[in-house]
């Protein structure tokens, strides 16, 4: 059997062969909204915690139930009440802040701190 391709047969099949190659030529694309390499090393922590920061209350949540669960959480780590982060212990959880002892020494982190960038304040409870 002697098969021959004429006119648009021909065009069909040439363009049906230029297709099959395409998949193969896209692999190679870069996606254009990627940040650039450099800035993709220079991060080398989680987004949204500082590396060298204090500790940051992020939400407290406590059930309404008598002896339900209290969670917070804490440089995107979810904790119960004495759970350690950062080598401190939580040791009083209410709804906007959490106090943490450091051996003899407290800190109370606030969901909304009130003054300055920081928003930890140092003292004795």
């Amino acid at each position: 059997m002697d098969f021959a391709v004429s006119g648009p047969a021909r065009a069909c099949l040439a363009a049906l062969l230029l297709l099959a190659g395409l998949p193969s030529a896209a692999q190679s694309l870069l996606d254009p909204t990627r940040p650039p390499a450099a800035a993709m090393e220079a991060r080398a922590t989680p987004v949204g915690v500082a590396p060298t920061a204090a500790p940051q209350l992020q939400s407290v949540l406590i059930s309404r139930q008598p002896g339900g669960r209290r969670v917070a959480v804490v440089n995107g780590q979810v904790l119960r009440l004495g759970g350690k982060v950062e080598g401190a212990v939580i040791v009083k959880m209410t709804d906007t802040e959490i106090v943490l002892r450091r051996g003899r020494a407290f800190e109370t982190l606030k969901l909304f701190p009130t003054s300055g960038p920081d928003a930890t304040i140092k003292g004795k409870n």
